[in-house]
């Protein structure tokens, strides 16, 4: 690894206590430099934190962590803090089984004040951090940091309107990277706002403020005559009231760049005694030019070759691909269907249906709100169009109120496609789509499909779309289609697929989805072992299909394996709907229990025993504990 002038000797917040400007800046570069060096090989979140070197030097500079406690929005802006907070040396296993993670995470440093992954929490957790500090006479600020997609998000209007009440150690930062809210700040207000921002200023202020408070009888009257003069000016020309009206000092908008600059900020902010928001305006990929030039591709990046950089466009297909351009296809032929995504129209293959469709007002991006996606598909639906609301399973978890209450109840068509269904490897426990099955099988009406190939992903969107009514959902994992052991069909027929020798029928293997693959790949060794094994793919996995039933009931012993959490799971439900069709034999369930930490989806099905050895050892010892008793 590159050596390195200050960074090499900064291994902790205490040891920037110690650098002067010069040295500072030069921190700044040599991070960056080590930001690429690192998620080049790791892969991770680029773009975002080469935007925040700045910040979070000037933070770590200002602020005594962990006695004042820093929270990171969603975390993409984190690689910084964690670099400065002691793990530096680890950075090169960012994202590995075992290393150090994507996102903020308590276990993992003291400095990590909260949990992220998720969008829109940070002015929340800030808030109840501060209002404890106070309970528990805790000193020490607590600061929230959030991007301006974060914005689009109604948790974060909720934080506003409910943090300033008794957080005087509370400060909340946007990191505006001109992707969201900047369009409503004007020039004006920008040159404004870096005037207040000078730390000429403030010391101005103070001076003003104190002399005039001197003037023997009218002093104060005259201090609070210019403070509400300066109110009234402020609210015509500088467009504040916003954020002053839910209760916060507001200052900036600052240049996230200038180091010195925001240190003043800062450090200003910390003597106020009030709720602050500072307003910092920074460039998404700063000093990494293939990542300022294309910030959307260098969001989340693949391991790459910094000299050649990321190539935006995939190199093969993958499910989001399949799904996006099969979803163009049939809104051809369909003029009733629409495209909602939440932020991620690249990320979830609706980059096609926007360019084709966007101009005819049928492509829909709502911002990182994907409650609104879920009641506005609703409402798109009560017209008689059929909304397509492409999400990620990890979030979907945050619509579960709307998809029951806005979608269900009056049986609206809607589709959801549930993308990064299943284990998402590196990304670990926060964005693993787990339990999409176990809460959306509690959907009254709902149907949902599960394809294992890019066949069955066409026909089961097929059926959601023009056979299916109410609440339906397609779920479908991360990467490309699994590879089939030879013999067994890759695409599926129907609602279901078989794939038996016509033997005696001892055991049957069943699973769904991507996993299907590693059942089908037990089954094989297990033929070749002479054990009497088969194995059937559910496509339509809720409601299940009564033939399914009928050829599941044939079988002495049925091991039923997914994906996702056994307690509300696929293979609970397939029991309870045996056992009510009279089936008696041995039936065995693998499945997931508890959170999956980060590290490759092949090892983490390994860890599982969700693999194919995994799903082999419980065969053969459920096969030798029956023999024993």
């Amino acid at each position: 690894m590159e050596n390195y002038t200050v960074l090499d000797q900064v291994n902790s917040p205490e040891d920037l206590r110690h650098l002067g400007p010069m040295q500072l800046n030069l921190l700044c570069r040599e991070i960056r430099d080590f930001l690429i060096r690192t998620v080049s090989g790791t892969g991770g979140h680029l773009a975002s934190n080469l935007g925040a070197v700045e910040l979070t030097v000037a933070l770590h500079k200002i602020f005594h962590s962990p006695q004042d406690q820093i929270v990171w929005d969603v975390g993409h802006q984190s690689y910084t803090h964690k670099i400065l907070t002691g793990r530096k040396n680890a950075m090169f296993t960012l994202r590995q089984q075992g290393g150090v993670s994507g996102f903020t995470k308590t276990k993992e440093s003291i400095h990590d004040s909260f949990i992220s992954g998720h969008s829109s929490t940070s002015i929340a957790v800030a808030s109840g951090l501060a209002k404890a500090k106070q309970i528990k006479r805790e000193q020490g600020h607590v600061v929230g940091v959030l991007g301006d997609g974060a914005f689009t998000g109604g948790m974060t209007l909720e934080g506003l309107n409910n943090a300033s009440r008794g957080g005087k150690n509370l400060i909340i930062i946007l990191n505006d990277n001109h992707m969201s809210i900047s369009k409503n700040v004007g020039r004006l207000s920008h040159y404004l706002s870096k005037l207040r921002a000078n730390k000429r200023y403030f010391k101005l202020k103070d001076f003003t403020k104190s002399a005039i408070g001197a003037v023997p009888l009218v002093g104060d009257r005259l201090v609070e005559t210019v403070t509400n003069s300066k109110a009234q000016l402020k609210n015509v020309v500088y467009n504040t009231s916003f954020f002053e009206e839910m209760g916060f000092i507001h200052m900036g908008p600052v240049d996230g760049h200038d180091l010195s600059m925001l240190c003043d900020v800062l450090g200003r902010a910390k003597t106020l005694g009030k709720p602050v928001f500072i307003h910092v305006e920074t460039q998404k990929g700063k000093g990494y030019p293939p990542a300022e030039r294309n910030p959307g591709a260098y969001h989340g990046v693949p391991p790459f070759d910094p000299g050649s950089g990321v190539d935006p466009m995939p190199a093969q297909d993958c499910f989001s691909t399949v799904f996006g351009r099969h979803l163009v296809r049939i809104a051809e032929k369909d003029n009733r269907v629409c495209a909602i995504t939440a932020a991620m129209k690249y990320a979830t293959g609706l980059n096609y249906f926007s360019k084709r469709f966007k101009s005819q007002g049928r492509f829909h991006d709502v911002g990182i709100a994907e409650q609104y996606g879920v009641t506005f598909g609703a409402a798109l639906a009560a017209k008689g169009l059929i909304p397509v609301f492409a999400v990620y399973s990890s979030f979907l978890q945050r619509s579960y109120d709307q998809i029951l209450h806005d979608c269900s109840i009056e049986k609206r068509h809607v589709v959801l496609a549930v993308d990064r269904a299943g284990l998402v490897g590196e990304d670990g426990e926060t964005h693993q789509g787990l339990f999409d099955c176990a809460f959306l099988t509690t959907i009254p009406g709902i149907s949902i499909y599960s394809p294992a190939t890019y066949h069955a992903l066409r026909y089961s969107i097929d059926r959601a779309i023009g056979i299916e009514d109410g609440v339906c959902a397609v779920r479908y994992p991360r990467g490309a289609q699994p590879r089939f052991p030879g013999g067994f069909a890759e695409d599926a027929k129907g609602d279901f697929g078989l794939n038996t020798r016509g033997e005696r029928r001892d055991l049957l293997v069943i699973s769904y989805g991507r996993e299907y693959a590693q059942a089908a790949a037990a089954v094989k060794r297990l033929r070749q072992s002479n054990v009497a094994a088969d194995a059937l793919c559910l496509t339509k996995i809720w409601p299940f299909n009564p033939e399914a039933l009928e050829i599941a009931k044939q079988y002495r012993r049925i091991l039923f394996v997914e994906e996702g959490m056994r307690h509300g799971g696929i293979g609970g439900h397939f029991l309870a709907a045996l056992h009510n069709a009279g089936y008696r034999g041995d039936y065995f369930h693998k499945a997931v229990d508890g959170f999956v930490e980060q590290g490759t989806v092949s090892r983490q099905l390994e860890w599982l025993g969700l693999d194919c050895n995994g799903i082999l050892e419980c065969i053969l010892q459920n096969l030798s504990e029956r023999k024993q008793s």
